[in-house]
């Protein structure tokens, strides 16, 4: 078809990035793509999702309706990685040949930091005209504003979401079965069955101490005796924090319980997630808490029956949207840049992110037709209904991922008292937020 003659594909990510780079730093011209010079009739588009993915078949559509909307502009769409962006925004995005609209990572150190530096383009006429303010929900609306400083939540729109993510628990229903337990819907009843699998000799949670999982795991507890201000001062730096109050200091002192309980394995400290998915897969631990960001691999390669369910009792959860369509600042089609997010929010594409399981912000889970993507998505949906994102623990600061890791490692070791882990946190956090305040 025409449509498929006019596309053109650059797969070649680090190849088409390279050559961005080197035509910057000597300030030339390359004559293609969005950032030529001012050719309107091309729309160049940049992400990192691969072509089976979710994300990928939904994008791909995006492309052919805008194609068959716009049949005199050419689409060139290149496919980056994560890395290649993350890494070198700030050098291509300085010179003239970038591309109209991007993918990039949310957050007061990505995408936070191009908007304070004006090398992305302030969206908000276009989310108030388009109606992108009324079609997304509050809390994913956070992570598409930033303000003056680039911090995150307040101020102009600098990008567009169109899909999400969050963290649960995937049980073991077998291994349940067999232990005469059902799945737990309040926190008593999974402190119950976690004692119920230790008294049998099986250690119940699978957790990877080495990488995000305990830190997830740990910010959930946080999120069960925290309330929404904690977590916006947390996050948001709307009030100072004090990591000794009752719900650090609660949800420290109970993950350090639990580790003195047998519930985490010992040698966890040194194991990668990849590590914690296999154990679960293989059926080694009963309980895994953890990201919608598996879901594809679990029900690929997962022998045994199992479910996802929101942590129980919680009102709030790790997670947050997914990536953010940006259009930089130099780009020489932003109307079309415009036009094609706004597509990306249209139901049709909405239910193919959908149906593959990639978790639509502005969809409908009763369009989806598999169980457990419907039963992850109605999840999802009922986070959002709630205003419940409460991102990630990693989030606040530059940083502060790897003081997580640590400390956590050294609760998991007993090298640590509870209270010396949040002092840890704490020192990392302010110093962290004064940078961050101040820079």
């Amino acid at each position: 078809m025409a449509v498929q003659r006019k596309r053109k594909v650059a797969a070649a990510g680090a190849f088409v990035l390279a050559g961005v780079l080197a035509l910057t730093a000597c300030g030339g011209d390359s004559g293609g793509g969005g950032g030529d010079g001012g050719d309107a009739d091309t729309l160049t588009i940049w992400h990192y999702e691969n072509d089976d993915s979710a994300m990928g078949q939904a994008w791909a559509r995006a492309v052919e309706i805008f194609e068959e909307e716009n049949p005199d502009v050419d689409v060139v769409v290149e496919n980056q990685t994560f890395e290649q962006i993350q890494k070198n925004a700030k050098i291509f995005l300085t010179g003239d040949d970038v591309p109209d609209v991007m993918e990039y990572n949310k957050g007061n150190a990505t995408a936070g930091q191009l908007a304070s530096q004006g090398l992305i383009t302030p969206l908000t006429d276009e989310a108030e005209s388009r109606g992108w303010t009324d079609t997304l929900p509050a809390s994913i609306q956070t992570t598409a504003m930033y303000d003056e400083q680039g911090l995150m939540g307040s101020g102009d729109w600098y990008g567009v979401p169109n899909y999400g993510e969050f963290v649960g628990v995937y049980y073991n229903q077998d291994m349940l079965d067999v232990q005469g337990l059902t799945q737990p819907t309040t926190f008593d009843e999974f402190e119950a069955a976690l004692a119920t699998f230790k008294a049998a000799g099986i250690t119940p949670l699978a957790e990877a101490g080495a990488e995000y999982p305990m830190g997830q795991l740990w910010y959930e507890l946080v999120l069960h005796y925290a309330d929404r201000d904690l977590v916006d001062a947390y996050q948001l730096f709307t009030e100072d924090v004090d990591f000794q109050d009752e719900a650090f200091t609660q949800a420290t002192e109970k993950l350090d319980e639990w580790i003195k309980a047998g519930y985490v394995a010992s040698d966890s400290a040194a194991l990668t997630a990849e590590d914690m998915g296999v154990s679960f897969i293989n059926g080694t631990y009963p309980i895994m808490v953890s990201g919608s960001w598996w879901f594809g691999r679990l029900t690929e390669e997962i022998p045994f029956t199992w479910s996802q369910a929101l942590f129980p009792e919680n009102t709030m959860h790790p997670g947050s949207s997914g990536n953010l369509w940006v259009v930089p600042e130099n780009a020489t089609a932003k109307d079309l840049a415009y036009e094609f997010i706004d597509i990306t929010l249209r139901p049709e594409v909405q239910e193919i992110l959908g149906q593959a399981g990639g978790l639509p912000v502005a969809g409908d889970s009763s369009a989806i037709t598999d169980e457990k993507t419907k039963e992850m998505t109605e999840n999802f949906e009922s986070i959002l209904a709630e205003d419940g994102l409460a991102y990630y623990p990693d989030w606040p600061v530059p940083g502060f991922y790897d003081v997580i890791v640590s400390e956590l490692q050294s609760l998991i070791n007993q090298s640590k008292t509870p209270s010396e882990v949040l002092d840890g946190l704490s020192s990392a956090y302010e110093d962290g937020k004064t940078d961050l305040l101040e820079g």
